[in-house]
């Protein structure tokens, strides 16, 4: 492709190039850049970009594109490209490399600290039942139809993202559902991309160790919002922060929640470990939901859902048949019923996370209340002892344990946390001995929530993902109860019979 259509929309200072030439590949890593290749120079939180452009020069780039400015006498000054913002250009030129392909699809996006994984896919599986060709995009990788890409990251990086979006459209993809994050928001990842809808799930307190202020994090999501940006917006009324949105926004405005003033609502609710039910109102509409999703935040998962399916034309009785047919997201409230407990998985990871998850429990749960947690390695510190005195405040039972401990010691994460507990807790380290000793010591119809991770496949330690998962630590343990218990069964017919 040329750098002539590489370079459409992008915000430029002073361009240097001599000749339209031909580009092999966009990079972003200056040892990866092969003869060709276009180099964006992005400074970031470690190293920055423009340090290494001789080097990309030397490994054959045929253009560069920097902030920087450049003297004349600079000896490859006719391969660079002054832009205004490197971070913007790098997602521009990602969508033009990849022939514009998000210019041809319906993209929501569905940002917020909580609920966009579970409104993701809902919202995909609705839209596919209603006969919709959809490809998602988030925290559980990129699936188009039975095809999963493992992206790493909840939005991923710009070129992997416009690559999906090409692979999407050609196979005939007509909708992309992505989660949008803070960070990706904040370091104009999404410039670029049009959306027909985004949605707010709710702002509480995450990732200020990279944000500082609560209203820095909150203005990384409203940016989703402004003109030109989104053609339609769909903000939950429920929760005081996105309703500054409501207010102040310059695009169209719905909102949803439990609250009865919400253009989309739900009222007569019934909940269960089996499931809700509840009437949902969209704009004055009436739709009687019955849907395997589990307790109150996710009723505002729900109507999140239905507001985007109602709102894109999904006819209402598709949408009540949808929701009685999906099920619940992997990772994301999921109930494991044993002989003796309800064990709930879940990936809450933020102060507000997890006290939904330990309200909605407690609501549920007519014995005692156990919970399994740890916090992530390297990441915003403050939330640790709020988790902690969250948990040993709503649960019975608290066993603080390892999550991904990344580059910090396991036991000091542990430390932070309990330096929050109004109660005392339990410490295991080792997290699948943490749950394991959960479900010895509380099998008589206790209710066990094991949270963090959700269904990650791996544990973060020391820059190694090992292979971990807590659902596969529940199966197994389960599955050594019912070989013990068989054994001594059949221990016990033999002495029947020699007797």
């Amino acid at each position: 492709m040329r750098i002539s259509d590489i370079i459409k929309d992008i915000r430029i200072r002073h361009c240097y190039l001599k000749d339209d030439v031909e580009i092999n590949d966009i990079k972003i890593n200056s040892d990866e850049v092969k003869s060709g290749d276009l180099f964006i120079a992005i400074k970031g939180e470690n190293f920055d970009g423009n340090d290494y452009i001789l080097n990309a020069l030397q490994n054959g780039a045929s253009v560069v594109f920097s902030e920087r400015e450049f003297d004349e006498d600079f000896g490859d000054s006719d391969k660079i490209v002054r832009v205004e913002n490197a971070r913007s250009a790098y997602a521009i030129a990602s969508k033009n490399f990849f022939d514009r392909a998000c210019d041809n699809l319906k993209i929501i996006a569905v940002t917020g600290t909580n609920g966009k994984t579970t409104i993701a896919n809902t919202t995909t599986d609705l839209l596919r039942f209603a006969g919709a060709k959809v490809g998602v995009i988030g925290t559980l990788g990129a699936k188009i139809d039975d095809k999963v890409i493992d992206t790493g990251l909840t939005t991923p990086d710009p070129y992997m993202l416009h690559k999906i979006f090409k692979e999407m459209k050609e196979n005939g993809g007509e909708y992309v559902v992505m989660e949008a994050s803070a960070h990706a928001l904040a370091l104009n990842k999404l410039d670029g991309i049009k959306f027909e809808i985004g949605v707010l799930t709710n702002i509480t307190e995450d990732h200020l160790d990279f944000f500082k202020t609560m209203d820095n994090y909150a203005n990384a999501k409203f940016n989703l919002f402004e003109r030109g940006k989104v053609k339609l917006g769909i903000v939950c009324g429920d929760d005081e922060r996105c309703r500054e949105l409501l207010m102040k926004a310059k695009v169209p405005m719905i909102s949803y929640g439990i609250n009865r003033f919400c253009d989309v609502n739900g009222v007569n609710i019934n909940k269960s470990f089996s499931g809700s039910k509840f009437d949902c109102y969209y704009l004055g509409e009436k739709i009687d939901i019955k849907t395997e999703l589990v307790g109150e935040y996710n009723i505002q998962n729900a109507l999140a859902s239905i507001a985007i399916c109602r709102s894109l034309g999904v006819p209402a009785e598709l949408v009540r048949l949808g929701m009685s047919c999906i099920s619940p997201v992997e990772g994301r409230f999921n109930i494991i019923k044993t002989k003796n407990n309800n064990i709930i998985i879940d990936y809450a990871h933020t102060p507000d996370g997890l006290e939904k998850i330990l309200i909605t429990a407690r609501d549920l749960s007519d014995k005692r209340l156990v919970v399994v947690f740890g916090c992530g390695g390297n990441r915003d510190r403050q939330k640790r002892p709020i988790m902690g005195e969250i948990a040993s405040s709503l649960a019975d039972y608290v066993i603080l344990t390892s999550d991904n401990p990344r580059f910090e010691e396991p036991l000091d994460i542990i430390s932070e946390i309990n330096a929050g507990a109004v109660k005392p807790c339990k410490i295991i380290e080792n997290r699948k001995n943490a749950i394991e000793f959960a479900l010895k010591n509380f099998c008589d119809g206790q209710t066990i929530v094991i949270a963090g991770k959700g269904a990650e496949k791996y544990q973060d330690i020391k820059g190694v993902k090992h292979p971990y998962n807590d659902f596969d630590v529940v199966y197994n343990f389960e599955r050594q109860k019912i070989k013990s218990l068989t054994k001594r069964e059949e221990n016990f017919d033999d002495e029947n019979e020699q007797t």
